[in-house]
């Protein structure tokens, strides 16, 4: 083996099984999440001591268009790639042998590049980590595996399973639900285990062809990883066998949305301890005020959780989605939830997260809020009994009133990075004044004749 190969992962080391590398993938995520990069022959690759990309790859939006550039609107200094080989990973659905390798945005000073989301999770990580504090994330992944839709003009529907009908809907939890499409399942498994991605269970969801993947608990940058390269792998297991795996927050009119819940801890670096709990077991000041900072900025923070316009059409009050600020024990009405655990397990779900959203992006912004809370040291409110889907002031209802939000929450700002901010709001006006200038079938449908 070469120098760069004797770098790889173990799971990496045994997908190559001696074999020649043939291409490496030099991939980077760019603002929704997209895999940008390079393919190059692996030959190259061992050789080459620079890779560049301009950063105008940070400005680009999800409809291929470029937002305004706020720092300088005439050039695109190019970034130096750097790799990330703890990272490498087999792209196990090619033809030959290839691997995937996520790279560090820095500048050509050696700074990392503010507004890259890999770079701003590792900011707020950062910030606990100079507390004396270790953030720990579980995020669930739900998607729609649905028929392929080839005209965007056409409703999406669930896709055909082995027994020849339609996936059908309300079957949550369902075994034979899951079974129906077991050949996408078999690969999935697969794939992951090619890449060395650890599944902690799949189960089927509420929706018509619905799936839930979760992940275990970890390191959020190692976790945020691990869901861009799922959401890779998914598509192309679905496309192997005719039907697309798509994760719009609400595909299907009528089904619930998917989500991608997050499960926060904290614990002591020094002692591994959790700091949710004390040595009794009993919940902490740490544990209300992490509750405290969410509820008073993951207002300014949904921009980010729901980035899409599509994103608000899953706030709807008795749909599985939360619409409020919350929480309480075990209660899924809450947008927040304290699961039913020991002491050393005691965590905080968001169950406000879009599964649309950049995972790197959704997990800073919901630690950055705990962390705010943790700085803040303020109280929560008093734990919620009951259906929470009476309440649905906390949530902005589109997508123009999150960024409103979200720039008017100073702190927030500040703690993700002024810059960034700066160039994920420009994306997102952008993308919202593209969708605002489209007529839609329901405008059509009962506005052309009527008024």
């Amino acid at each position: 083996m070469s120098d760069w190969t004797d770098k790889l992962p173990e799971a990496a080391k045994d997908y190559i099984g001696g074999r020649r590398v043939d291409e490496v993938e030099c991939v980077i995520p760019d603002v929704a999440g997209v895999a940008r990069g390079k393919a190059m022959p692996a030959a190259k690759f061992g050789k080459q001591t620079s890779y560049f990309l301009p950063n105008s790859i940070f400005l680009q939006t999800i409809t291929g268009e470029w937002a305004d550039n706020p720092f300088d609107a005439f050039t695109e200094p190019d970034m130096v790639l750097v790799p990330d080989f703890s990272t490498a990973t087999a792209a196990p659905w090619t033809a030959d042998v290839t691997l995937q390798v996520i790279h560090d945005a820095m500048d050509q000073q050696g700074a990392p590049i503010s507004f890259s989301p890999r770079n701003v999770l590792k900011r707020i990580v950062g910030l606990f980590n100079a507390q004396g504090w270790t953030p720990v994330v579980a995020p669930e992944m739900e998607f729609f595996l649905t028929a392929r839709n080839i005209d965007p003009n056409m409703p999406v529907v669930p896709p055909m399973g082995r027994t020849g009908r339609q996936a059908a809907a309300k079957q949550a939890y369902s075994l034979s639900a899951i079974d129906e499409y077991g050949k996408v399942i078999d690969d999935i498994y697969d794939y992951a285990e090619a890449q060395g991605l650890e599944i902690d269970g799949i189960l089927q969801e509420g929706g018509a062809g619905q799936i839930e993947l979760n992940l275990a608990h970890g390191d959020p940058v190692r976790l945020a990883d691990e869901v861009f390269f799922f959401k890779r792998l998914i598509r192309e297991a679905a496309l192997r066998h005719d039907c697309f795996a798509t994760f719009m927050a609400k595909p299907i009119e009528g089904e619930p949305g998917s989500a991608m819940h997050i499960h926060h801890s904290v614990v002591d670096t020094k002692t591994g301890k959790n700091i949710f709990a004390d040595r009794k077991g009993v919940e902490t000041e740490y544990f209300g005020h992490f509750i405290a900072g969410m509820q008073n900025h993951l207002s300014g923070a949904i921009a980010l959780l729901a980035p899409y316009v599509n994103s608000y059409r899953r706030y709807v009050p008795d749909f599985a989605a939360p619409i409020n600020l919350e929480w309480g024990r075990d209660n899924r009405t809450t947008g927040l939830r304290v699961p039913i655990s020991g002491p050393e397990a005691r965590r905080i779900e968001n169950r406000l997260p879009g599964m649309d959203c950049n995972p790197y992006l959704g997990i800073a912004a919901s630690l950055a809020c705990g962390y705010l809370g943790l700085m803040e040291k303020k109280a929560s409110r008093p734990e919620f009994v009951g259906s929470a889907y009476i309440d649905n002031d906390d949530i902005p209802q589109n997508l123009g009133d999150a960024l409103d939000l979200l720039e008017d929450d100073k702190a927030l700002c500040a703690v993700l990075g002024e810059e960034f901010i700066k160039v994920y709001v420009s994306v997102k006006r952008n993308e919202y004044k593209e969708f605002l200038q489209v007529i839609s079938p329901w405008e059509r449908q009962h506005l052309l004749l009527n008024v």
